[in-house]
């Protein structure tokens, strides 16, 4: 059976000043779209950048609420509770090695440099006997829609547009 996961892709607008080129020389303002995206930890993502990022998820199994997963790996993988909002779903997508995803996007902000991840252990070095601890997630970023579409996962990348979508349908 495939495994199930579930996920926020939490976004923002930020300011974007640009100059106007009318006659008043005013400071024209415009709103980007930033989404935020985490880098995996531990040693197999270690120097991994483009196509390695996600949207904070994580594993739920039969019988668990998928909405309530995603909330609360939100917390174990940045260490502040998901921003408070709507949530508007974005439904799911399936991964390279099977692995259906289910996201949610809802706008909040954080500070990204903030975050305190919780560890997992494995053997490293491979077949050492040693056990080292590794952060689950190590980095978090506020990217654009376009470096998101990079850096996610491929599968993911339809969730940032499945958001654009969303956005431009309520203007």
């Amino acid at each position: 059976m495939a495994k199930t996961s579930a996920g926020l892709l939490v976004y923002r607008f930020t300011p974007e000043p640009h100059d106007a080129l009318d006659a008043l020389d005013a400071l024209e303002v415009l709103e980007v779209l930033e989404v935020l995206v985490v880098h995996p930890g531990g040693p197999f993502w270690a120097k991994k950048d483009e196509g390695a990022w996600s949207i904070p998820k994580g594993e739920y199994g039969p019988g668990d609420d998928p909405a309530a997963c995603a909330k609360r790996e939100f917390f174990e993988e940045l260490g502040v509770a998901p921003p408070e909002g709507t949530w508007a779903d974005l439904g799911e997508v399936t991964q390279g090695g099977g692995k259906r995803v289910h996201a949610w996007a809802v706008r909040g902000d954080l500070d990204v440099t903030e975050i305190t991840s919780n560890t997992f252990e494995i053997e490293w070095p491979p077949r050492s006997g040693r056990v080292s601890s590794f952060p689950e997630v190590d980095a978090a970023a506020w990217v654009s829609a376009e470096e998101a579409r990079r850096k996610l996962v491929s599968a993911q990348s339809a969730f940032v547009d499945r958001l654009v979508d969303l956005l431009e349908g309520e203007r």
